[in-house]
């Protein structure tokens, strides 16, 4: 047997279980082959027995309502509670962690099973951590205050050569750099927060969030903040929010199991419209 042909027999041994494990691993949200069996309650989670979720801090409403993710109010929170409930934990068996925005998409250890923060699935982040199936189609908005330059823009055009911000990392700000690209670059704030704090100063003439955050923000956190248009999704996937997880984790291909019957049962769409009804609808800009 010659040294070549003992290669190919090698080379034959390694590919025949990586294409066996390939052929039975769950679509682009599972880049791991390492998946666990999905038993209900028993995962290998961080703490046995428990499903660690977590989130920012704080979180806004319709997300969560009060700052409070483990009462399961907001729609991120009643969906981090079905999913867990798709796997076979009671609420008695979920527990929160909390994590700044940035830091839960960083690689390395992670301290939650799961973290539910308004995550974007992007190719990007993909190389840092694990996406579940999505769980929300999401648009970016544009707000303002009434009366302002920014209120009264109709195009995209319009907002070029005013001040536009949004929070770090988020889709939010790409939207900004890449969709509307003013002309003074986009300004960058660590939150939400201090994004509106700036908006009221007048630091800023507009602020670019996720629409259903937009209609919060105008309805009961600006007085004089109005919708401004939301940006078009362009051609393509649509932006699409996912459940983070460790890179590799075992429990991806669970979570997107469980995603996957929420939205197939109808579970998704009852709780998208008990607590987004709100966003609805708004101008779209061009």
């Amino acid at each position: 047997m010659t040294s070549s042909f003992r290669r190919l027999l090698a080379v034959a041994a390694l590919l025949v279980p990586l294409a066996a494990a390939a052929g039975c691993a769950p679509a682009e949200t599972t880049p791991t082959d390492a998946q666990a069996t999905c038993e209900p309650g028993a995962l290998p989670t961080l703490t046995d027995g428990t499903l660690t979720f977590g989130t920012d801090q704080p979180v806004y409403p319709p997300w969560y309502l009060d700052d409070d993710p483990a009462s399961g109010e907001g729609f991120e929170g009643a969906v981090a509670y079905a999913i867990a409930e798709e796997l076979g934990y009671a609420r008695d068996r979920v527990t929160w962690v909390r994590v700044p925005f940035n830091a839960a998409i960083q690689p390395g250890p992670k301290t939650y099973d799961v973290n539910l923060t308004e995550f974007s699935i992007t190719e990007e982040r993909r190389r840092a951590v694990d996406f579940s199936s999505p769980y929300y189609d999401v648009k970016q908005a544009v707000i303002a205050l009434e009366g302002t330059p920014a209120a009264a823009a109709t195009t995209i055009a319009q907002l070029k050569e005013l001040r536009v911000g949004a929070q770090v990392g988020t889709t939010s700000l790409e939207a900004v750099s890449e969709q509307i690209a003013p002309a003074a670059g986009p300004a960058v704030f660590n939150t939400n927060d201090d994004a509106k704090l700036a908006l009221t100063n007048g630091q800023i003439d507009a602020l670019v969030v996720d629409l259903p955050t937009a209609f919060y923000i105008t309805s009961a956190e600006l007085d004089n903040g109005t919708i401004v248009g939301q940006l078009p999704l362009g051609g393509g996937t649509p932006e699409q929010f996912g459940a983070v997880l460790d890179l590799g984790s075992p429990l991806t291909g669970c979570v997107s199991q469980a995603v996957d019957r929420l939205r197939d049962a109808g579970t998704l769409a009852q709780l998208e419209a008990q607590w987004l009804a709100s966003a609805g609808s708004a101008p779209e800009l061009r």
